[in-house]
């Protein structure tokens, strides 16, 4: 059965908030997403510039068109800028009885109004009473219920005064706007309260935070989850999409709903990308052996910008590969996380140019780098006696420091840098590429040269 979700609420033509949102987060949790746009809005990261309303018989035209044919498991309201489009929207959710999750937007990023101080009685009367689940952050939280929210006690008062005087059947009051070190949301429902907690992101990119936490809950919804299911989920999406926020414009950039997919998607390829590349150099095995280095041989690759953010985001061989007898050995299965020196390099190297996702280490050996000149790959390099000691006294600083010296010295990342070693460190050359397979192929050429002496 194919699950599908409405989103009732206005166009942010920046992309980030509203029913583009909705939209986006609707098929990242994988439920068909429709739309009654209320208003189009002309917006950006800083500011809106202009609100025009649709007039109400075009927002119940586009209710009706999707109920009456499509069919709706959950809704989710956003922006309802009026008294009269609050009362209409009220209308048609009750009339049909659809699971409704209402997100009271009042105030956009920027600091621009999104509902006229009319429609706010109209939310509370009209709006409230038929939801299923109320999505207010502090402030917008503090207008409904007349009260001053400044930590989860307060907020646990607001929900229940939501839920038991309002009349909505549950309410979450969002933490995100609430001091501490954590962000915590409270639920009331059922009678009951449950908290929802998670690290604070220090970050630009909160634009839609709201818009894609009420679609989140809304999506689970219509496949049938509880209400505190639906919520834990959708705490995990916001949290996730806020993490891997998009840096983009001048103002509040956006969260970034398709994380929740990509990365997954990202990690699947990259994968099955190493794995072909492993296998390249098995294949190879005789012409890779003489390559490999005396603390073994790693090739990794990690998952694209703006996902790759740490070691366990670079897959890699755990155990490395090694060389065994006249061929090489891969001692075992490819993971993320499995090369922490190998990753450290590559992400230093996506800093300055992000298509370089992949590398490998062999052993340094000065024909190889006459061999890989002669074949027309770039190369720089370090030198580990030249480390300033507070990068040598910190674990594991010194790769990184090294890429991004001879990175600098070169002016881009070449396909080669190595090092000659220092006190009781092995010298070794690494391979870079935009992919796993990519690095292989670049062994094997070098091979090639190097076993026809």
């Amino acid at each position: 059965m194919i699950r599908k979700a409405l989103t009732i609420a206005g166009s942010d033509s920046g992309g980030g908030a509203g029913i583009q949102a909705d939209l986006k987060t609707f098929a990242s949790l994988g439920v068909h997403g429709m739309s009654v746009i209320t208003s189009i809005t002309a917006q950006n990261t800083y500011e809106v510039r202009a609100v025009f309303d649709l007039p109400l018989h075009i927002i119940e035209a586009q209710f009706r068109a999707v109920v009456e044919d499509i069919g709706v498991d959950a809704a989710k309201t956003g922006m309802l800028s009026n008294a009269d489009i609050v009362k209409l929207v009220s209308s048609l959710l009750k009339s049909y009885n659809i699971p409704t999750v209402v997100d009271p937007v009042m105030i956009a990023k920027s600091g621009a109004p999104l509902l006229r101080s009319d429609a706010v009685d109209a939310v509370i009367r009209y709006l409230i009473p038929v939801a299923t689940v109320v999505t207010p952050n502090r402030f917008e939280a503090e207008r409904i219920v007349g009260m001053e929210i400044k930590s989860v006690e307060d907020a646990r008062k607001a929900a229940k005064y939501i839920v038991e005087e309002l009349g909505a059947k549950a309410a979450i009051v969002k933490g995100g706007h609430i001091e501490g070190d954590k962000s915590i949301d409270i639920l009331y429902y059922n009678g009951k309260f449950k908290e929802f907690e998670a690290d604070r992101i220090n970050t630009k990119a909160t634009h839609g935070t709201g818009c894609s936490f009420s679609a989140a809950i809304a999506a689970e919804l219509a496949k049938g989850k509880t209400i505190e299911d639906a919520v834990k989920t959708a705490k995990e999406f916001i949290t996730t999409a806020i993490r891997y926020g998009l840096n983009i414009g001048r103002g509040h950039g956006p969260v970034n709903p398709v994380a929740w997919v990509m990365i997954p998607a990202e990690k699947y390829r990259v994968v099955e990308n190493v794995a072909r590349a492993v296998e390249i150099l098995e294949e190879n095995g005789e012409l890779i052996a003489p390559l490999i280095p005396e603390v073994g041989m790693n090739i990794v690759m990690a998952i694209p910008k703006p996902y790759a953010q740490n070691i366990d985001d670079v897959a890699g061989v755990v155990g490395r590969i090694v060389r065994f007898g006249k061929k090489i050995k891969v001692v075992g299965n490819i993971a993320f996380g499995a090369s922490r020196h190998m990753a450290k390099a590559v992400l230093k190297a996506m800093e300055f140019d992000e298509r370089v996702r992949a590398a490998a280490n062999i052993r340094f050996d000065e024909r190889i780098l006459e061999i890989a000149k002669l074949l027309g790959f770039t190369t720089s390099f370090y030198d580990r006696s030249q480390e300033p000691l507070e990068i040598k006294n910190l674990e594991g600083a010194t790769i990184p420091w090294g890429i991004e010296q001879a990175v600098k010295r070169a002016g881009f990342v070449p396909d080669i840098v190595y090092h000659r070693g220092d006190w009781g460190k092995e010298p070794m050359i690494n391979i870079f590429g935009f992919t796993a397979t990519d690095v292989a192929e670049k062994i094997i050429r070098i091979a090639k040269l190097y076993n026809n002496k």
